[in-house]
């Protein structure tokens, strides 16, 4: 009996990676089909649809294999007390986490999924690189919403633990997204709770209703496995004939009247409903938790187990790193800070899993980045939705926004923390420096140069686009004459912006002035990131999914392109700011608490 059931999910899998591999140009139909485009030319990059087709395929790929590692792997045997899934219960549970995360059936239109933002060849961030390049932030479901961030890394995140205020550090520490917004409180993790917002917010995936993952899931050719892994009668819902409908439209249409629950379920059926919710984000953390995302397997780590020796350079860099760098003070990599001349490090490694975060958050004075496809999303799209009100005049506040519940953020569960957001204002996470440098392996590198690399975006704007720019902003965004009372595109003559022009901070509040004249040489900035390269999983073993890019590698020619140098990476893509700036709307910046000084 039991391979007679196996064969038909294998024939019913096969069938349904048939639908996700379908061709380049039928993907591209779907997502041009009545699209939202308020945005001026050059925000949508040309390739746009064809590179959404190419990750939806390289995601049901994976999803494929997810299907093919299940059907292989022996059921867990439920025994003891209290009752365990015995044997293969982790990995089945990680696997399910795996199949939701590529599975596009988990938003409205059947087109996106978890994984088509975060993609395992990319430290599982962004894999288009003309978006990284050009909108910022990656078009949701209905095409061509775009959320206000980049994609964060998943690597890493599950460490992170609840959040929660110092207060003798007067710092708030933990939670998840560059606002720490999925604080955890409910499910104790925040990298659970974190899986939870994208199937409903908006701007991505946009499913209207949190059930709507139960009713999608209860349709999956995996619902075994959930059953298995949570309990049979997961999915005993009633749900009304109308919930497919309600699930294929976008959230935030007008006939929803801003309810967040449009399909009526009953008390015991809503309740049932949530608890597959929650599931959905305790199997996803597992996911992210397992090696096959956070893997420990980087040049570095087998330098930490003596199974490698660093180059000169990495060895640099790693110094300078702990010490002239102060990169150690907020990435914590298991050793102690040598900020000092003369101070030399001479212990052994506190952490043989250094995570390298501190778990907490900081504002490090990122301009304002006109790219981002959030500031042109003013106009209501064909289902009566406005993305963002304020246009030009919207700012980004950060874990501040998100303390006063405020606009674009998620509801504060704890009114205590409010009182900090003065002191917070600007402050976005000090996410994992593991996998920054992490890439397709035939595009070698994130740095543009002599060979071909892979177009990431960094920080939570994507302002920076290479670790070269990235180190030299931290050395030089306060120094006199680099620092310039600009915004981004209006650097005075005779400069280079992120060369020697960096345009003022967004948000001047708060500024985190650990960095921002540490004095490090040109061959001493290339050091750290040479050493932020031996961070990279997939060293000592391969990195699972790595090889799934499909796309091509970008090159460029430093002999006829002056942006072809880690420095000026992307330059050709900067656009001017708009002047005079739209001053910051007072929803979001006259809110109480106040601000500790006027933001403009």
């Amino acid at each position: 009996m039991k391979r007679i059931v196996l064969l038909t999910m294998l024939v019913i899998s096969v069938v349904m990676v048939g639908d996700l591999l379908k061709p380049i140009r039928t993907a591209a139909a779907q997502e041009t089909a009545f699209p939202y485009n308020p945005y001026p030319p050059g925000i949508l990059p040309a390739d746009l649809a064809t590179e959404i087709a190419r990750v939806r395929i390289e995601v049901g790929i994976i999803e494929a294999e997810a299907i093919a590692q299940w059907l292989a792997l022996p059921p867990p045997v439920l025994t003891g007390q209290p009752p365990t899934l015995q044997n293969t219960g982790m990995r089945a549970n990680q696997l399910l986490g795996k199949l939701m995360n590529f599975d596009e059936n988990m938003s409205p239109l059947k087109n996106r999924a978890c994984g088509f933002c975060h993609m395992p060849y990319a430290g599982f961030s962004g894999p288009i690189q003309s978006v990284n390049l050009t909108m910022i932030a990656y078009p949701g479901s209905y095409p061509f919403r775009a959320g206000k961030r980049t994609a964060q890394r998943y690597s890493y995140a599950p460490f992170f633990p609840v959040l929660n205020y110092n207060q003798t550090q007067k710092l708030f520490y933990g939670g998840n997204f560059w606002d720490s917004r999925a604080t955890g409180y409910l499910l104790g993790s925040p990298d659970a709770e974190q899986a939870q917002h994208p199937p409903v917010d908006t701007q991505e995936h946009a499913l209207p209703d949190t059930a709507c993952i139960a009713f999608r899931l209860s349709r999956a050719v995996y619902r075994p496995l959930f059953e298995t892994v949570w309990g049979a009668g997961s999915f005993d819902i009633n749900f009304p004939i109308e919930t497919e409908l309600i699930c294929g439209t976008p959230g935030g249409a007008s006939i929803f009247g801003g309810s967040a629950t449009p399909i009526h379920l009953s008390p015991a059926d809503r309740t049932k409903a949530n608890n597959v919710f929650d599931h959905w984000g305790n199997s996803l953390d597992q996911y992210e938790a397992s090696p096959d995302v956070s893997a420990f397997s980087s040049k570095f780590d087998a330098f930490l187990k003596g199974l490698v020796t660093l180059t000169p350079n990495e060895l640099a860099g790693q110094k300078l790193f702990d010490g002239k760098g102060n990169c150690n003070s907020c990435h914590v990599d298991g050793r102690g800070t040598t900020l000092l001349p003369g101070l030399v490090d001479t212990s052994d490694e506190a952490s043989v899993a250094p995570r390298f975060t501190c778990f907490g958050s900081a504002n490090e004075g990122l301009p304002l980045n006109p790219r981002d496809a959030f500031y042109y999303q003013t106009t209501p799209d064909v289902w009566g939705f406005t993305g963002n009100p304020f246009g030009f005049g919207y700012r980004d506040l950060g874990l501040g926004t998100f303390l006063r519940s405020g606009f674009g953020a998620a509801p504060n569960p704890n009114s205590t923390w409010t009182q900090f957001a003065p002191t917070s204002d600007g402050q976005m996470q000090v996410s994992s420096a593991r996998n920054v440098a992490l890439v397709p392996p035939k595009c070698v590198t994130t740095e543009a140069g002599t060979g071909p690399y892979f177009q990431k975006e960094l920080f939570h704007n994507g302002y920076i686009k290479s670790l070269k720019q990235l180190v030299h902003f931290y050395n030089t965004r306060d120094v006199i004459g680099i620092a310039q009372q600009v915004t981004s595109g209006h650097c005075p003559p005779n400069t280079i912006e992120k060369v020697t022009c960096w345009p003022m901070p967004e948000v001047k509040n708060n500024l985190d002035m650990t960095t921002g004249k540490l004095g490090l040489t040109d061959l001493e900035e290339d050091q750290i990131v040479a050493f932020l390269q031996t961070l990279s999983d997939g060293f000592t073993r391969p990195y699972p999914d790595i090889d799934t890019f499909t796309g091509s590698c970008m090159t460029c020619d430093p002999a006829t392109d002056p942006n072809c140098t880690p420095s000026r990476q992307g330059n050709g893509f900067l656009i001017p700011t708009p002047t005079p700036l739209t001053p910051c709307a007072p929803s979001i910046c006259n809110v109480a608490p106040l601000p500790t000084m006027p933001i403009p």
